[in-house]
C-alpha cells in the first residue's frame, strides 16, 4: 500500500513539472518576439537618420563644390580661346582669323565648349538671365546698342568685373577684336544689359 502511494505521489510530482516548464516556455518566447519586432524599426531609423546627416548631406556639398569648379574652369576656357583672337579684324558674318563680328567671337568662343547660343547679338540677349551691374561676372554677356536704331546690336563677354570696372572683349568695327572697359565714354552711353547663359 506504501509503494501504491509513493508511486502515485511520484507521478503526480512528474506531471506537475512537466506542465510548469511547458507553461514557462511560451510566455518566454513571445516576449522575446516583441521585442525583437520593436527594436528593428528603431534600429533602422536610426541608421537613415545617420545616412542622411553624415553622408547625403555632404555628397550634396561635394555635387556642388565640384560644379562649381567644372563652371568656372568652363568659362575661363571660353574667355581664353576668345582672346586668342584678339587683333583680328572685323569682318560682318566673319567666324575665322580671316575676319568676325562681335556675335561671330561669342558664338565661336562657346561652340569651343559645346555651348550653342544665336547667331545674332539681339537674339542672344534673350537667353539666360538678367544680372545687375553689381552682380556680373567673368563669363556674362554684354549687350549694346550703338546705332540710331532702337535694338541691341553688339555684344561681347565679360573678361574682367574688380572694383567696379567690367572689363570685356568683343569685335568693333573699327578696330577688331579688342578688350575694352565699360567706363569707357562710348561704351557706358551704348550699354544696355548684361546677361548671364552659364549657370550650375
Amino acid at each position: 500500500m506504501k509503494k501504491i502511494l509513493l508511486l502515485s505521489f511520484f507521478t503526480l510530482f512528474l506531471v506537475s513539472c512537466g506542465t510548469t516548464r511547458n507553461t514557462s516556455i511560451y510566455p518566454v518566447n513571445e516576449t522575446s518576439k516583441v521585442n525583437l519586432n520593436k527594436k528593428k524599426p528603431i534600429k533602422n531609423i536610426t541608421v537613415q537618420k545617420s545616412n542622411a546627416l553624415t553622408i547625403e548631406e555632404p555628397e550634396e556639398e561635394a555635387f556642388l563644390d565640384s560644379a562649381k569648379e567644372k563652371l568656372e574652369a568652363i568659362k575661363h576656357k571660353i574667355i581664353s580661346y576668345a582672346k586668342t583672337f584678339e587683333g583680328t579684324r572685323y569682318k560682318f558674318g566673319g567666324t575665322t582669323e580671316a575676319g568676325m563680328d562681335c556675335s561671330g567671337l561669342v558664338c565661336v568662343a562657346f561652340e569651343k565648349e559645346n555651348i550653342s547660343l544665336p547667331r545674332i547679338s539681339r537674339d542672344m540677349a534673350t537667353k539666360g538671365i538678367p544680372v545687375t551691374k553689381d552682380e556680373v561676372e567673368e563669363g556674362d554677356l554684354v549687350f549694346f546698342k550703338t546705332s540710331r536704331r532702337n535694338t541691341i546690336n553688339h555684344v561681347g563677354i565679360i573678361v574682367e568685373a574688380i572694383d567696379g570696372e567690367i572689363k570685356f572683349i568683343h569685335s568693333s568695327t573699327s578696330a577688331g577684336v579688342i578688350i575694352s572697359s565699360l567706363n569707357e565714354a562710348y561704351w557706358k552711353k551704348a550699354f544696355v544689359s548684361f546677361r548671364r547663359v552659364l549657370e550650375i
